[in-house]
């Protein structure tokens, strides 16, 4: 017995579209939490430059790497996509205050979304876009 919520299949092309879509931030969260294992003085002068403590450091990347793997995992994709926008709306609020553009932090945000989107017909209806 079929559901009346069964997703419609996209096609081949948006789902590639959507993984690009969906890679770029991926990379960008992988590489930035694990090089906030590194304690490099880069990193040092980069937290104090945003008034973070560096001992947060490996917390953060820990909570980063985390939020970069649920979202990848197909069960877990829309869990890993709300916890990436709420981790990106702390970065936009920390880049703000310290009177920085938060444009990679913003960018970040709408590429998971949208590779979502995408990718999984399920949240067509919640943002119905109409050509």
């Amino acid at each position: 017995m079929q559901s009346s919520a069964q997703a419609a299949p996209v096609s081949k092309k948006i789902l590639w579209t959507s993984y690009v879509l969906s890679a770029l931030p991926v990379l960008v969260l992988l590489f930035s939490g694990s090089m906030k294992f590194t304690h490099s003085p880069d990193l040092a002068k980069g937290f104090e430059h945003l008034g973070w403590p560096l001992s947060l450091a490996v917390p953060l990347g820990i909570l980063e790497l985390t939020c970069a793997i649920l979202y990848v995992i197909p069960r877990t994709s829309v869990l890993g996509a709300i916890l990436v926008a709420a981790y990106m709306g702390g970065a936009v609020a920390t880049h703000v205050r310290i009177g920085e553009p938060p444009y990679l932090q913003i960018l970040i945000g709408v590429l998971v979304w949208g590779g979502l989107y995408l990718r999984d017909s399920r949240l067509r209806p919640l943002l119905p876009l109409r050509s």
